[in-house]
């Protein structure tokens, strides 16, 4: 009896007694997603720690997310933007924009792919969200998870959420997404152009980019300073050549730190009481919406300056143009070498590639701008 009294105790105490159908739900997304980073591979530098902490936060009466408890401690560095920052250092300092010198035209494709961003803010408005709310779910359509945590953690917390998850989950589905609109958009013959190889980027001009570029956006776009010039500085430490210990550390061990602390911070976000709303789904659809308009735009740009160069550019690569550097890169390469095995479009779509990063933080600047 005794023992029986002890094990009956013991469940009373036990997370099962906290245990219902939504956190039920919430443990089975976990478990898929982080099937989907370790079996998939979609991300999983980023999908796995979010997986997990959307696991963590949902088991029952661990206190992790209650004030003083780990996560919940942890989760200053998303509420206070500091690490979606730190990566955006960490990004500029792993990232070549020699691509983009040597071919400053494929700048446009990155502008050209932020088409989601304006489709799926109008579309969240007449869905019933304010415009702070549509402008942050807009964001998602750059597919750059950073900025759209950046951006959703100062003008609508309250659904950061979802808009992270959703971020994250499309730049990781970018490999399924893309193909059938890319192949949509062109034309066999357009998908087998080879294009002609990049000239020499030097480095001076390597150097004065990070630089310059500071110096004008920040003078024109303000709000975009902590995005841009904190990735320039990254960018500055890998192309100055003269910091490789900082170089070394911001692409290497500082990122990797933070990618472990944000994953685990966004999967945290996920309890079941705010996730499994139907505003939640609204805003992954809006996302997945978002995200296939700025493929779209980026590739028919990429047919306009097919036309204008006479048919010298292939247009596949106007898909890079959004933010998810480098994977969308690498699915143009890969459906650039289905119709042709000799075509090599990887460098040529890092331009338009690393813009888009740009791209979708100036969009972010526009609109916390406009916002204030």
């Amino acid at each position: 009896m005794d023992l029986l009294r002890s094990i009956f105790e013991l469940i009373k105490i036990s997370g099962f007694t906290g245990l219902n159908m939504s956190s039920t739900i919430m443990l089975i997304v976990g478990c898929i997603l982080l099937y989907l980073a370790i079996v998939k591979k979609y991300e999983p530098l980023l999908l796995l720690p979010i997986a997990f902490g959307s696991i963590l936060v949902n088991l029952p009466l661990t206190g992790l997310m209650e004030e003083g408890g780990f996560l919940y401690i942890l989760s200053y560095g998303i509420r206070h933007e500091l690490f979606p920052i730190i990566i955006f250092m960490g990004i500029g300092a792993l990232t070549d924009f020699g691509p983009l010198l040597a071919n400053p035209v494929t700048f446009l494709l990155g502008a050209a792919a932020q088409l989601g961003v304006f489709v799926a803010l109008i579309g969240a408005v007449l869905l019933g969200f304010d415009i702070r709310e549509a402008a942050s779910i807009g964001i998602i359509g750059g597919a750059d998870g950073p900025t759209a945590i950046y951006f959703a953690s100062k003008t609508a917390p309250q659904i950061l959420g979802a808009i992270a998850v959703s971020a994250y989950s499309y730049m990781s589905l970018v490999p399924l997404i893309q193909p059938p609109i890319m192949k949509l958009c062109t034309t066999l013959e357009q998908r087998k152009i080879v294009m002609k190889q990049l000239h020499p980027v030097s480095k001076t001009e390597k150097v004065l980019f990070p630089i310059l570029c500071t110096i004008l956006v920040g003078l024109l776009l303000p709000a975009t300073v902590p995005i841009v010039g904190i990735m320039m500085l990254g960018n500055l430490f890998r192309e100055s050549l003269v910091v490789d210990r900082l170089s070394n550390t911001t692409q290497n061990e500082l990122i990797n730190i933070v990618t472990i602390f944000l994953g685990t911070c966004v999967g945290a976000t996920m309890e079941a009481q705010y996730f499994l709303t139907l505003q939640t789904i609204k805003i992954v659809t809006l996302g997945l919406i978002a995200f296939g308009f700025s493929t779209f735009g980026g590739v028919m740009f990429g047919q306009v300056l097919y036309k204008l160069s006479g048919g010298k550019i292939n247009p596949l690569i106007g898909s890079a143009g959004v933010s998810a550097v480098p994977m969308a890169a690498r699915v143009v390469q890969r459906v650039g070498q289905e119709a042709n095995p000799r075509n090599f479009l990887l460098m040529h779509a890092m331009g338009p590639n690393v813009s888009g990063v740009i791209g979708t933080a100036v969009a972010a600047g526009v609109m916390l701008t406009l916002l204030k």
